[in-house]
């Protein structure tokens, strides 16, 4: 079978068929309904391009829908929170300290808005073409180069987020044991070397679940890192009552301060010289605020609530699912991440007001680097990256199937060997390679703004029949002007960080 036609194949019923809204769930199709495959044998032929609407009649079928419907309604929740829950919950205070607690309410509500706006245009289209595959959204909407664009930038996109999750890893590990263990200068014990660290937890911890062939099973690993988080918001809401403003810097007062990332230097304005007055004013919460850094925190709102790369996977194993089932997962996951980033924006800000860190726990180390509480939600907020890259790996394992075997089976040394071939190359890249993140701020810069807003845009403009929404209804319209500002946010974070490159100013060099 050639691979135009597997790849058309899955379309069951036609242009304009509204499989997902239907009472009769993707796995209990009629049995007169078409199949290319279902020939005598033929279970054994199934192609993992079809795999999302194929039946469950013949139980022997190796294909991806052997689990489909397993998912509850729970686990999807903490599924899809935990792909868009990352580490970029730390940077949210500071992203507060610079827009003002008004500009950051409604720029978080907005980007909460449109997120969610995206994720209706991706189910919307996977309903009308009985597809829940991002790659296969892309093949339905422009053939083979969309198929491809889709999956290389899924591909890239959440690369970049797993090197970025284990990067932390290997630079903040060491730093917790360190503390725990009150070495005030770093040696030579392998256990405070960070490659060898990244290595262990990937080995442990991270294969054995990117080995798992249902993401459902993750769900009791995303509810447990969600906690994790939930602790490090409690922790932050407890450290604004406790800390006093101004406050006072660990190294002006101790002779021996561990060595963390944060400089033990004295921040100007910290100790003696300005004015009671200027304290004051330095403890003050600022509705709006526009400065140097503003800008670059545009983008890290912009993308606060990326997951759309695990959203099709996620339903494609819902238990019964319907597009207003997956909506209402995603709403709740979004409503969730949204009262959370809040949180922890706002009461970060009013602790350290103008004098937070990029990286919040750095700032919380400058008081006391061997503080329990903080050394504890260092130590859960690591637990959570880990946990949360065996989730962004399965799109990306999904995204390489379909690209290179689009008419395979299922098979487990496939499913294994591409596995640990991703992990293996993270890891490459995490030790070998000191400024990952810079490369894949281009990368992440370019894939993010494709697959949350132009992709979804684009796909529901080519794939929704023009006898059901004209090319000047409002809603092809509206869809139009989505594209347009993925576009807008593309050009705007490459320039930042083109600036930022050569300047050699920006965040990087203001210490930020």
């Amino acid at each position: 079978m050639e691979t135009a036609q597997s790849e058309m194949s899955i379309i069951p019923n036609g242009k304009g068929h509204e499989v997902e809204d239907t009472a009769v769930p993707m796995k209990t199709l009629p049995e007169d309904t078409e199949h290319p495959c279902r020939t005598e044998g033929g279970e054994h032929n199934l192609a993992e391009s079809q795999e999302f609407l194929s039946t469950m009649e013949n139980k022997t079928t190796t294909g991806f829908t052997d689990f489909e419907g397993k998912t509850s309604f729970g686990m999807s929740v903490f599924n899809l929170g935990n792909a868009i829950m990352g580490s970029g919950i730390l940077g949210l205070a500071y992203a507060m300290a610079n827009t003002g607690i008004v500009l950051f309410l409604f720029l978080l509500t907005a980007v909460a808005g449109l997120s969610s706006y995206s994720i209706h245009l991706l189910l919307k289209s996977s309903g009308v073409v009985g597809i829940r595959a991002y790659e296969q959204l892309g093949y339905r909407a422009f053939g083979m180069p969309g198929k491809m664009a889709a999956g290389i930038a899924i591909t890239l996109q959440n690369i970049g987020a797993m090197s970025s999750y284990l990067y932390i890893v290997k630079s903040e590990f060491p730093l917790v044991i360190q503390a725990f263990l009150r070495v005030d200068t770093p040696s030579s014990e392998w256990y405070l070397n960070g490659n060898y660290l990244v290595i262990i937890v990937s080995i442990c911890i991270i294969l054995p679940l990117a080995l798992m062939k249902q993401l459902g099973y993750l769900g009791y690993t995303s509810g447990f890192s969600l906690s994790c988080m939930v602790f490090f918001l409690i922790a932050v809401i407890y450290k604004k009552f406790q800390v006093p403003c101004p406050f006072q810097d660990f190294s002006f007062n101790s002779t021996s301060a561990l060595n963390v990332s944060i400089t033990a230097e004295p921040v100007a304005g910290l100790h003696g010289g300005p004015s009671l007055e200027a304290d004051s004013a330095a403890c003050a919460p600022r509705m709006f605020t526009l400065n140097s850094q503003t800008a670059y925190t545009i983008p890290i709102l912009a993308f606060a609530f990326v997951c759309h790369p695990e959203v099709l996977p996620i339903y494609t194993e819902l238990r019964n699912p319907t597009k207003m089932r997956m909506q209402h997962v995603s709403n709740i996951s979004i409503a969730v991440m949204y009262g959370m980033y809040f949180l922890a924006a706002l009461f970060g800000y009013l602790t350290f007001y103008g004098k937070v860190e990029p990286e919040l726990l750095h700032t919380y180390s400058r008081i006391d680097p061997y503080d329990t509480l903080i050394l504890c939600v260092r130590l859960a907020v690591l637990t959570a990256v880990t946990l949360t890259v065996p989730i962004v790996l399965f799109p990306v394992r999904r995204a390489i199937q379909q690209m290179l075997f689009p008419n395979k089976t299922f098979n487990w040394v496939r499913h294994i060997i591409i596995a640990m071939t991703l992990i293996t190359f993270i890891n490459l890249l995490v030790i070998f390679a000191p400024n990952i993140l810079g490369i894949f701020g281009i990368i992440g810069a370019t894939s993010a703004p494709c697959l949350i807003f132009i992709f979804p845009a684009v796909f529901y403009i080519r794939i929704i029949p023009k006898e059901d929404e004209p090319m000047r209804s409002t809603p092809k319209i509206l869809a139009a002007c989505f594209a347009g500002l993925g576009f807008l946010f593309m050009i705007m974070s490459l320039s930042f960080i083109i600036i930022d490159w050569t300047t050699g100013g920006g965040k990087s060099s203001t210490g930020h």
